[in-house]
């Protein structure tokens, strides 16, 4: 079974997470294989990471999304999160993830989010 779910919102591609909890050594393993090639599939260069339903992840885990983000960053993809539950954002406020992470509020507003232009955009 695969773990993470991708649609396409417009020219974002738009993944999801299968587990509620993602603490099993195995599948954490899959997870990080799967998000790592799903990153080419940004043909737009926009990728988010909906953790709608994630309630729980273990610190390997949070590696994974350490890892996928330096390889979005490599191949000049603009990867954000959104839906990321309390429980998992204070793991990322912990860990001062949070500051690494483009971490939005719901869905629409982190789809919105891509559009929006920097200070010198």
């Amino acid at each position: 079974m695969a773990a993470i779910t991708t649609q396409n919102a417009s020219e974002i591609l738009v993944v999801g997470f299968t587990d509620s909890k993602i603490l099993d050594s195995q599948r954490i393993e899959q997870v990080g294989r799967e998000l790592q090639e799903v990153v080419p599939q940004a043909i737009h260069k926009k990728l988010l990471l909906n953790f709608r339903g994630v309630s729980f992840m273990s610190s390997a885990m949070i590696t994974k999304l350490v890892m996928l983000n330096k390889g979005c960053k490599a191949q000049g993809v603009n990867l954000k999160f959104c839906e990321v539950s309390p429980n998992v954002m204070e793991v990322f406020k912990i860990t001062k993830l949070n500051k690494l992470f483009d971490i939005q509020e719901g869905e629409e507003k982190a789809l919105a989010s891509f559009d929006k232009k920097g200070w010198f955009g």
